[in-house]
């Protein structure tokens, strides 16, 4: 079916003997989207990647890798996918170039014109052995060849650890350009302005349950924005409900120095009183993907 999820996770349960690393977990990535799964650890993301891989069965609940059962189809399943983890192990005595090839074997095939670009973006030496690697170019090995696959899912388990700054400016390129050509990515990072910068949807787990899950936009909506301002004339702080931690100085040319936290919704409230007193500053921040996710996990508590 053409609206089928990519991944189509239920009341996912998995039990280590008396522990329970997910509990009643939900989560769906669609066609063509980028989803960040973000929690700390021990929150139950490897657990979840490591069960869509089929590599560990389930204690309860569904998961479906395009319609499929994981733990049964794991073989034919890894044909249409890639996986990046952030602990890289690899043949410590092939190059990086054969490990790329010996990896497109076994899962999604290899773009040969994709993989000559993408060894040059990321300024790899497909002639070191393994062995010889640090940890960060050992990271490009396995980059490289899940972004050269025709794969349809990418599952990116902290992808860029031990990856310098411009490394991981090329990762979130490629990231972009898989997505634009429909390929469906879920990305599990502790890096929040990564998963920022390239998610439009986000769940949020803790000990092994989601605590908030949609859009950025919508959990930024759910959440207070701040407002800064500086007028020429002297005003009070909003006398309103959606206002919180409210404070005033007085400015230096006479005129008040503000700030406060309000709801979304309240912005077209409050705004017009601080604007008549005359701004000579004015800035109104959403909440950073950081603050969401604290915010989402002191709410769980």
């Amino acid at each position: 079916m053409a609206d089928q999820p990519v991944i189509e996770i239920a009341g996912l349960i998995k039990r280590f003997g008396r522990f329970t690393a997910l509990d009643g977990l939900d989560l769906t990535l669609r066609d063509g989207e980028v989803l960040g799964f973000l929690g700390p650890n021990g929150a139950g993301k490897s657990t979840t990647i490591r069960i869509l891989l089929g590599l560990v069965r389930r204690s309860g609940g569904t998961a479906r890798l395009f319609g499929q059962d994981p733990w049964h189809h794991a073989v034919a399943l890894h044909r249409r996918l890639a996986y990046v983890p952030g602990d890289v192990a690899l043949w410590p005595q092939l190059t990086g170039g054969q490990c790329i090839d010996l990896l497109g074997t076994s899962g999604a095939p290899l773009d040969e014109n994709r993989r000559r670009e993408l060894i040059e973006r990321f300024d790899m030496d497909p002639s070191k052995r393994v062995r010889d690697l640090s940890k960060g170019n050992r990271q490009k090995v396995a980059l490289v060849a899940a972004f050269a696959t025709t794969a349809d899912l990418l599952v990116l388990d902290e992808p860029t650890s031990g990856l310098d700054p411009l490394m991981e400016e090329v990762f979130r390129q490629c990231v972009r350009e898989r997505a634009q050509e429909g390929v469906s990515v879920l990305l599990s990072s502790h890096i929040l302005s990564e998963v920022d910068a390239l998610c439009e949807n986000v769940t949020i787990i803790r000990r092994g349950r989601v605590v908030e899950s949609g859009s950025v936009a919508r959990l930024r909506g759910l959440s207070r924005t701040t407002v800064h301002a500086v007028t020429r004339a002297p005003i009070a702080t909003p006398d309103d409900p959606a206002v919180s931690n409210a404070q005033s100085t007085p400015a230096p040319d006479g005129g008040t120095e503000l700030s406060f936290a309000v709801d979304p919704a309240a912005l077209d409230r409050v705004l017009p009183a601080i604007l008549a007193a005359g701004t000579t500053a004015l800035t109104v921040r959403p909440p950073s993907l950081d603050e969401l996710f604290l915010d989402a996990y002191e709410t769980a508590k």
